[in-house]
């Protein structure tokens, strides 16, 4: 009997023929990175990161090979993020903190990343470990202070560097770093820091009030010596004319009160200026 009179036969041909190309050709999105295994070892990578590759031209499409010998992973090729679990970190000043903060990644070594770890989780895994650590020591190397101030910043990139050089090993790139939140826990350390503050801002008031008194006595005492040396210069030049005018200043400072009575005796000192003065002919 032929081939061409039964049809069982070309349902079978035709289902074969099928399973052949799926197990032939696969698609590669532009998103993904594909590492080919064979038999189990990588052998070659597919649509690899390349910074300098125009977008569409790296090899993503529709790819073939070899059937039940070769198998193929998928390896992201966009920026990935890590999100850290809060650290607590012990500052310079004694000031225990929780530390919340991302990071973003890049596989850009396949190959290496399958014969390290084997898959993105456990890359993931991997540099949040390298991460929290390197990020509990340079952090607990900072007062409090320093990691709400812009040095954060030139603090953070210090620590992708370092992360970095760890970070191929496992095939990957840290893009950036940076922390989301800083803060004191909550309860009784929080309280304690707040009152430690208030006392340090009264402090610093109570030196600036002391400051700002001391400047004003001695900007008056100066005053005071400048006005009684000018007193004293006018004295010597015309005694009978500062006589009067310390009178005339008496006679103001006394009467300015339009209901004030003084009883006195007509030959007082004091009221020698009201009866002017007697020429000697």
């Amino acid at each position: 009997m032929s081939l061409s009179r039964n049809p069982i036969a070309w349902a079978t041909l035709a289902f074969v023929l099928i399973v052949i190309a799926m197990g032939t050709l696969y698609t590669v999105p532009e998103t993904k990175q594909a590492v080919v295994l064979r038999l189990g070892k990588p052998e070659r990578i597919v649509n690899a990161y390349d910074a300098k590759a125009a977008f569409g031209s790296s090899g993503a499409g529709l790819v073939a090979k070899v059937p039940f010998i070769e198998d193929v992973i998928f390896v992201d090729k966009r920026v990935l993020d890590l999100d850290m679990e809060e650290q607590t970190v012990l500052s310079t000043d004694q000031l225990r903190l929780v530390v919340d903060a991302f990071a973003r990644f890049r596989i850009t070594d396949p190959l290496r990343m399958v014969q390290t770890v084997g898959t993105e989780q456990n890359a993931a895994d991997a540099l949040k470990r390298i991460l929290a650590s390197k990020m509990r020591n340079e952090l607990g190397k900072q007062p409090f202070a320093a990691l709400l101030s812009p040095e954060r910043t030139e603090l953070m990139d210090d620590i992708q560097a370092t992360v970095n050089r760890q970070a191929k090993q496992y095939g990957a790139e840290i893009i950036d770093v940076r922390i989301k939140r800083a803060d004191l826990p909550s309860g009784a350390p929080l309280e304690s820091a707040y009152l430690r503050m208030r006392s340090a801002r009264q402090q610093e008031a109570a030196t600036i009030r002391a400051q700002g008194l001391k400047q004003a006595q001695l900007v008056r005492a100066q005053a005071d010596a400048e006005a009684a040396s000018t007193y004293a210069g006018s004295f010597g030049k015309d005694p009978e004319f500062y006589a009067f005018y310390r009178a005339m200043q008496a006679y103001r400072n006394t009467f300015s009160d339009s209901t004030s009575t003084v009883v006195l005796s007509p030959n007082n000192e004091f009221l020698r200026e009201f009866e002017g003065r007697r020429t000697n002919r």
